[in-house]
């Protein structure tokens, strides 16, 4: 009997290639974007197909997929072209960690492996109560700001927020899901992270190699607590501004460890 499960699945993002690679299904996959790094492997196997915003619908067509997946409504001109080339899209558009959750059992009903994809989602579960119980221990909770682009200034998506939130730091722009878009997310005017003076700032420019001296020569940055502390941390953007796997474990980790320290530090 053929089978009822896609077996010819291309992911126009990275954070459903890395699922379905947990989940030993990675056989299914023809083909990923090119931004794809999680697992590395996936990039030297898999023919890339596509960036976020561009996709080579011959190519994709040529491959005859019977699934593509995408992710938001910024990809929603790459599914239209597709659909109407009779192909089968899953758009995902969540922006929170729940969303993370769900989209990781959702992948696993698709692939056949819904033990598989529980038993990860409930080791992610795991893992982010043992950083809450350690979280209940702070004695003080340090003001975070999170950088995701640097001209124009744009602070964190909605996910990264509860992250943030959840691993001690108190956010000094937490973000919603009415905040979705890069453009609802620009800091106009600089003068407001100062007034806010972060303690802690966290960078990840979105696939762009940080250059510290670009952001610490901003005028009046100099006065920023966490600009005078050095507490400046570059967090990978294949961790933590992919909505999958790796945001919830690898980058909650990175986030808690960078606020623990800071805690330590300060009750001493």
């Amino acid at each position: 009997m053929k089978s009822i499960f896609p077996d010819r699945i291309i992911c126009l993002t990275e954070e459903t290639t890395e699922t379905i690679y947990l989940l030993g299904e990675q056989k299914r996959i023809i083909g990923i974007s090119g931004f794809t790094v999680r697992p590395p492997i996936a990039r030297k196997e898999k023919k890339k197909v596509c960036t976020f915003i561009d996709a080579n619908i011959d190519e994709i067509i040529s491959l005859s997929p019977d699934l593509v997946i995408g992710y938001s409504d910024i990809q929603a001109d790459i599914a239209q072209k597709l659909i109407k080339k009779g192909v089968t899209v899953w758009i995902n558009n969540y922006r929170d960690i729940n969303g993370i959750l769900k989209m990781i059992g959702q992948v696993g009903m698709l692939v056949n492996q819904i033990e598989k994809s529980n038993n990860l989602i409930i080791d992610i579960n795991a893992n982010l109560e043992v950083v809450k119980e350690k979280v209940k221990n702070f004695k003080i909770k340090p003001k975070i700001y999170f950088e995701e682009w640097y001209d124009p200034i744009i602070t964190n998506i909605q996910w990264v927020s509860e992250i943030i939130e959840l691993c001690g730091g108190i956010n000094i722009f937490p973000a919603s899901k009415e905040e979705s878009l890069a453009k609802d997310r620009i800091i106009n005017n600089s003068d407001d992270i100062l007034h806010k003076n972060p303690d802690i700032i966290l960078v990840s420019w979105c696939g762009k190699k940080f250059k510290k001296d670009r952001l610490i020569n901003r005028r009046g940055w100099d006065k920023i607590s966490a600009v005078k502390n050095d507490n400046i941390y570059e967090v990978s953007s294949d961790i933590i501004l992919q909505p999958g796997p790796a945001s919830l474990t690898e980058g909650v980790n990175i986030i808690f460890n960078i606020i623990s320290d800071w805690v330590k530090i300060r009750c001493e």
